[in-house]
């Protein structure tokens, strides 16, 4: 496991001598993510320096555009990501309103402090500095000026169009869980901590791990899916409603309700991961309570039919 710095006064920034760095925000560290970093790595074994993933604590958006961010990744997830991506390390740049009002050349001044890297890998569309001034241009003529190589990429192009976050967020709003895997290298998942709901599914005879969903990471649609709950690195099957159902919209405020299978231990206040495989139907209001319960059971036969373990 690679090992994390997060950027402040103690920072040493000769860590950059000799590295090859992949820089980038790097939500849902995606197909397009991996190669840059995989592109690093290559360098620095090629170089025999380290390869770094260069990131920052937070998306930028979550200062400039907090109204319309959406992610696929909360930050700590983000972070944990990068670890086990297999670079050196991991080097998280402090984002604020000071520095992202930096100068395209102050912004690479105050990143580096004089400890450029052998190679840095960016985007094709990699931009820098006060209101994202810097371009890939200027890069190259900075990295000509202090010895650093550009790798500027074009993110596995797929189909003719890139891989990007947005991309894949449209996917899972159209519950493409298909294409959002294979853009991604995995199946959409997201970890969360299990919370007190209604009680009213046990009632029920299907009892739920209560999940809030922070409103910028809602980004799978609405509907109930098939899926994999990990629970302890044990994995189970589970039916997932994404979305606070019509029939409780006024009793809570969960925005994921999963159904473990086979289970019945305590987790409140514990983190699970839920792993969704498939879109199965949208949210119905019910008319009676019978119905609800004859779909919902339905739903988990289904699960348990069609996810094997």
């Amino acid at each position: 496991m690679a090992e994390l710095y997060k950027v402040d006064e103690s920072f040493d920034h000769s860590l950059f001598k000799n590295a090859s760095c992949a820089f980038g925000v790097f939500d849902g560290v995606h197909l397009g993510h991996q190669y840059l970093l995989d592109c690093a790595k290559k360098t620095a074994q090629y170089n025999g320096g380290k390869s770094i993933a260069l990131t920052f604590d937070i998306d930028p958006d979550e200062i400039f555009h907090p109204e319309r961010l959406r992610k696929l990744m909360s930050n700590e997830r983000r972070l944990e990501t990068l670890l086990a991506s297999g670079v050196d390390a991991v080097v998280a740049l402090p984002f604020t309103r000071s520095f992202a009002s930096l100068s395209p050349a102050d912004f690479l001044l105050e990143t580096f402090n004089g400890h450029t890297p052998s190679n840095l890998h960016v985007g094709l569309d990699f931009h820098f500095g006060a209101k994202a001034a810097g371009s890939v241009a200027d890069l190259a003529e900075w990295g000509a000026a202090v010895g650093t190589h550009i790798d500027a990429h074009n993110l596995r192009s797929s189909e003719g169009a890139p891989i990007t976050a947005t991309r894949i967020r449209l996917l899972l709003m159209e519950h493409d869980l298909v294409e959002a895997e294979r853009l991604l290298g995995r199946r959409f998942s997201m970890v969360e901590k299990v919370r007190p709901g209604r009680g009213e599914g046990a009632d029920m005879g299907f009892s739920t791990a209560n999940l809030y969903i922070e409103p910028n990471r809602r980004v799978l649609a609405e509907g109930v899916y098939s899926a994999y709950a990990i629970v302890d690195g044990t994995r189970y099957r589970a039916a997932v409603s994404m979305g606070v159902s019509p029939v409780f919209a006024d009793k809570t405020n969960a925005s994921c309700e999963v159904h473990i299978l086979d289970f019945d231990k305590n987790i409140y206040g514990e983190y699970i991961e839920v792993e969704f495989v498939e879109f199965l139907r949208p949210m119905i209001k019910f008319d009676t309570t019978e119905e609800l319960i004859k779909t919902v059971m339905g739903n988990i036969a289904y699960c348990r039919d069609s996810l094997p373990l």
